[in-house]
């Protein structure tokens, strides 16, 4: 009799097993998996130099105790869609391809006048667009040409301000014109009849070249000369993070960064892609933590070390102490072992910009699908509307910074020398895990 009941208790239990499988199946419509990409993103590959992170559900907030008693990240259960992040953070080298498309644009737009360096759009007949082939092939900056020569030297320091009459490119002209659409504003005023497209076009002219003074202006008292001549310039420091970058600068990269691809694409006969920007704070705090449940550090410890005693960040041990890491100051963005992502420096080396705004309140208000709280602030706006989350902790912080869950903030309009960025794109469709 008990063998009987064993028996039909295993049945039971198997039939369990079989409808929980079948319930938890994803529904099928003309045989293929809904939801699941079963041409392997061929319409959606991964960009160079990201990689995939799945859509997915989270506790959202702090690892451990607050102990800066701030009480903004209180414990919530959110669910992010898929993106595409950065691996690591924007290195110097891959922030200067931006620096020099814009000084070369604007030497051959505003100084050369040669004509011969333009060729027509191919879609807008009163257009012209820079040849950035010839531009390659035959870079201005290579050329002898007496005329040639006097109209770069335009762009150099000009009299007292050269150093040892040496020829150094006059950083304030090299400014970025980019413009976006603000959905947030535009929705508020969908029903007023009297708001035009253009009252939510925003239009911005910005100068992008790091402020290399942040190493001297963050820290007085201090011997750090040498970064403000070379951190961004040397080629030794390359594949170190780009730092005094403010928010907009990173804005303007991401701006760039988009029309460059598309533009591309629409040559090439490709679809273009979603706009490149910051990751929200919950999309960052979720890549950061690599599905990892409840995770403190992206690493997955409770602490800053391994189990070998080795320390798995870059940033500040104790008090007056920088070098337990091998790193005085930031490292190359490849340091350190990745996440279970593929993510590098996820916490310490820099702090990264987020889009999100910042609000002690946030995440009493914010939506459980993508939560964010965005504010496009103008220049006369408050200065509390201007605070823009920062995470992940840095070079010069505790270990408490470093953790998946603390909640930071910085000025958009503010560079510092342990602040930089990595971008995200969003995914065309659905990829489950």
């Amino acid at each position: 009799m008990i063998n009987n009941h064993l028996r039909l208790l295993k049945q039971l239990f198997g039939l369990f097993l079989i409808v929980l499988i079948i319930g938890c199946k994803t529904s099928t419509q003309n045989g293929e998996l809904v939801g699941v990409r079963l041409d392997k993103l061929k319409k959606n590959k991964t960009p160079y130099g990201m990689v995939l992170v799945p859509g997915g559900t989270f506790i959202m907030g702090q690892s451990d105790e607050d102990i800066t008693f701030s009480q903004t990240a209180q414990n919530r259960q959110v669910t992010i869609a898929p993106f595409y992040i950065d691996d690591s953070e924007i290195s110097n080298s891959e922030y200067r391809q931006f620096v020099n498309w814009v000084r070369d644009s604007i030497l051959i737009t505003d100084y050369l006048g040669d004509p011969t360096y333009f060729i027509q759009s191919q879609t807008q007949s009163a257009t012209k667009h820079i040849d950035w082939e010839k531009l390659r092939r035959q870079s201005p900056w290579k050329s002898t040409a007496p005329d040639v020569r006097a109209r770069i030297d335009a762009m150099y320091y000009q009299g007292e301000d050269k150093v040892f009459g040496k020829n150094e490119l006059d950083v304030r002209l090299i400014n970025y014109h980019y413009e976006w659409y603000d959905f947030e504003n535009a929705i508020r005023h969908k029903n007023d009849k009297t708001k035009k497209r253009s009252d939510f076009i925003y239009r911005e002219k910005i100068g992008i070249y790091p402020d290399t003074t942040v190493w001297m202006s963050d820290f007085h008292y201090a011997a750090n000369e040498p970064l403000v001549k070379g951190y961004f310039s040397h080629p030794s420091y390359e594949d170190y993070p780009v730092v005094g970058i403010s928010w907009k600068q990173a804005q303007a990269f991401n701006s760039w960064r988009t029309q460059l691809y598309n533009n591309q694409a629409v040559k090439s006969k490709k679809s273009q892609r979603f706009d490149y920007q910051l990751p929200t704070e919950a999309e960052w705090e979720y890549a950061a933590r690599g599905g990892r449940v409840g995770s403190q550090f992206p690493w997955g410890g409770p602490t800053a070390r391994n189990a070998r005693g080795c320390l798995m960040a870059n940033f500040k041990p104790g008090r007056g102490n920088y070098m337990d890491d091998n790193y005085a100051y930031t490292a190359p963005v490849y340091s350190y072992f990745p996440n279970d992502y593929g993510l590098y420096n996820m916490s310490g080396n820099v702090s990264e910009w987020t889009q999100s705004t910042y609000d002690e309140a946030g995440y009493s208000y914010v939506h459980d699908m993508n939560p964010t709280y965005s504010y496009s602030a103008r220049n006369e706006d408050s200065e509390t509307l201007k605070r823009k989350v920062v995470r992940g902790g840095s070079w010069k912080d505790v270990g408490f910074f470093l953790q998946n869950g603390t909640r930071q903030y910085e000025f958009q309009d503010t560079a510092k020398s342990y602040v930089g960025f990595r971008s995200v794109t969003r995914v065309a469709g659905s990829v489950m895990r």
